[in-house]
């Protein structure tokens, strides 16, 4: 449906993510990876959504003066908030092990905001879920972070992967937003575009 409506339209995914060109590709949507590298630095006095769409814009802004006619450019930006403080991606294995010891047995929130542009206007839309972890044994910490090394992930985690499978005792909201992606938001405005 989706690529019927988007035919004259030439769609630039400006993420690396594996996970965000699989959901384009699942909705049918035909799209060129294109990325610029961004320092994703925000302003501190910030706080939760306005965090991510802060650099869900920022990223897209990286493409303004480039941006033509017939493209619409996507944007994306996941941080994971526990305790008041952003949970961004790991700087290495020890990072990890220490994020996910600080989310074992508790709930956070996973937060993130898209950015849909055309030459002509931008729409920003976001998401937010709890997660709620089991507790979790320094062996299923340490083996998950050696085994899968979720350096690329907020709060590194995938909840698509082992860990999320043995240690996920419930959400609350969208488990695509938890993966980086509201889709349901996402394709909404898109057919409304």
């Amino acid at each position: 449906m989706l690529n019927e409506k988007l035919k004259s339209y030439t769609v630039i995914l400006a993420s690396g993510s594996p996970r965000r060109q699989q959901f384009l590709k699942d909705l049918g949507i035909d799209f060129v990876i294109r990325t610029k590298d961004v320092k994703e630095v925000y302003p501190k006095y910030l706080h939760g959504k306005e965090i991510t769409d802060y650099l869900a814009v920022l990223k897209a802004n990286a493409f303004k003066d480039s941006l033509k006619k017939n493209e619409i450019l996507i944007t994306a930006d996941t941080i994971v908030r526990f305790n008041g403080k952003v949970l961004g991606k790991p700087t290495d294995a020890k990072n990890a092990k220490e994020m996910l010891k600080e989310l074992s047995g508790q709930a956070h929130e996973v937060i993130t905001s898209v950015c849909i542009k055309t030459s002509e206007k931008q729409i920003l839309i976001n998401d937010s879920t709890d997660v709620y972890f089991k507790v979790l044994t320094d062996d299923e910490i340490n083996f998950y972070v050696e085994n899968y090394q979720p350096f690329d992930k907020a709060g590194s985690y995938g909840i698509q992967e082992w860990l999320g499978y043995i240690g996920v005792e419930k959400i609350v909201g969208s488990y695509y937003n938890v993966m980086g992606f509201p889709v349901h938001k996402f394709y909404k405005e898109m057919m409304n575009l």
